[in-house]
C-alpha cells in the first residue's frame, strides 16, 4: 500500500510541476531510480542528488509572471553620523588616523586620512596600509610593508584616542536637527542612523547629540554587522530595528562614497564631501566652494546616489520627489 501512495505521489508530482526542458537541475536519483525500474531495491545513500539537463522552469499555464511593486511613501531615513548630521568636515576620525600614523613613525596627509571614510575604523586603517604613498613611506621606515598585525596594532591605539577626543567634534551641523524634526513631525518618517564608529564610539555621541536636540529612532554601529560599509547589513539591520519595510521605502542619507554604497548595494535609495568645518566653507570664495561641490558631487555620483545635495536642510525635497517616482512605478 505504502509502495502504491509512493507511486501516486511521484506520477502526481510530475504531472503539477513547471516545465523544464534544457539547463542543468538537481534531481534526487533515489526517485529517477525508481521511476526506472519500480520494483528494484535503491541505495540512496550515494548519489542522492544530481544533475540532470532541463530548460528554465515556468508556469506551463500562464503566459504572465506577477511582479509585486512596492508605490507607497517612503517610511525611513536612515542617516550617517559624522559628516552628514554633526562633526562638519569630518574631523573626528581624520585626525586620530593622523595621530596614528603619526605615532607609528611614518605621519600621512588629511586626504590620505579622509580617502577610506565612511568604512569601519579598523578596515579604514587597513585600507590606508594599502595606499602605494603609504606603503611606500612605510617601507622607507621600516624595511618592509605594514601587515596585518600593524593593522591591529594602529586600530587598538585608535580606540582610545578617539574617544579620548570625540566629544570635540560633536557640534551638529546648521539645520540638520529642525531638518530631523521636520522629516519626523511633518513628514511621519522614522529616523535611523549608521555609522562607521564602534558602539562605544556611538554610546559617547549619541548623548551628545541627544543634548543637541538629535535623538534617532535607532543606533547601528559598525561592529554590530559581520561587515561595516559598503555592505549592506546595517541599512537591514536599521529596518530590522526601525520594524520599516520593504526596503525601497527607505533613503540611506551619507556623506561617503561607501556611505552611498552601503545604501545602494541595501537595495534602498540612496551628500558635504568637501572635507571642510562650517567656518572654513564660510570662507571660501565663490569659485573655490563650487569647485569643491562639485568634486563632491562628482565623488557621490560615481559612487551610485540617486540625489546629491548640498546638506541635509534640503532632504525633504527629495524625500518628496522619491515619494512621486514610487508612485509611478519606479524602484531605486
Amino acid at each position: 500500500m505504502l509502495s502504491t501512495m509512493r507511486k501516486v505521489c511521484f506520477s502526481s508530482s510530475r504531472i503539477i510541476r513547471p516545465l523544464v526542458n534544457s539547463t542543468d537541475i538537481l534531481v534526487r536519483g533515489a526517485h529517477q531510480a525508481k521511476a526506472q525500474a519500480p520494483s528494484a531495491t535503491v541505495n540512496t545513500s550515494e548519489h542522492d542528488l544530481k544533475l540532470v539537463n532541463g530548460a528554465l522552469l515556468k508556469n506551463p499555464r500562464s503566459e504572465y509572471r506577477m511582479v509585486r511593486q512596492y508605490q507607497g511613501k517612503i517610511k525611513a531615513v536612515i542617516l550617517d553620523w559624522s559628516g552628514t548630521v554633526l562633526d562638519c568636515g569630518v574631523y573626528s576620525p581624520a585626525v586620530v588616523f593622523n595621530e596614528v600614523f603619526k605615532n607609528e613613525g611614518v605621519p600621512i596627509t588629511m586626504e590620505e586620512a579622509r580617502e577610506p571614510m565612511g568604512m569601519h575604523k579598523r578596515v579604514h586603517i587597513r585600507k590606508v596600509t594599502e595606499m602605494e604613498s603609504v606603503r611606500r613611506r612605510w617601507f622607507e621606515k621600516f624595511g618592509r610593508f605594514p601587515n596585518e598585525d600593524d593593522v591591529e596594532r594602529m586600530f587598538q591605539n585608535f580606540v582610545p584616542l578617539q574617544l579620548d577626543c570625540i566629544l570635540d567634534y560633536s557640534q551638529m551641523i546648521t539645520g540638520a536637527v529642525d531638518t530631523v524634526n521636520y522629516l519626523r513631525n511633518n513628514m511621519n518618517l522614522k529616523i535611523g542612523s549608521t555609522t562607521g564608529f564602534t558602539k562605544s564610539m556611538i554610546d559617547v555621541l549619541k548623548v551628545a547629540a541627544t543634548k543637541q536636540g538629535y535623538t534617532p529612532d535607532c543606533y547601528v554601529a559598525a561592529d554590530e554587522v559581520p561587515q561595516a560599509r559598503p555592505y549592506p547589513y546595517m541599512v537591514w539591520l536599521s529596518a530590522i530595528r526601525l520594524d520599516v519595510n520593504p526596503i525601497e521605502a527607505l533613503v540611506k542619507v551619507d556623506d561617503t562614497a561607501d556611505g552611498v554604497r552601503e545604501g545602494t548595494s541595501a537595495g534602498c535609495w540612496s551628500g558635504n564631501y568637501v572635507g571642510l568645518n562650517e567656518e572654513e566653507i564660510a570662507s571660501l570664495n565663490d569659485d573655490d566652494l563650487e569647485r569643491k561641490l562639485k568634486r563632491s558631487y562628482d565623488i557621490l555620483a560615481n559612487a551610485g546616489a540617486h540625489y546629491v545635495i548640498d546638506s541635509i536642510s534640503d532632504l525633504p525635497p527629495v524625500i518628496e520627489d522619491i515619494n512621486r517616482r514610487l508612485a509611478s512605478g519606479e524602484k531605486p
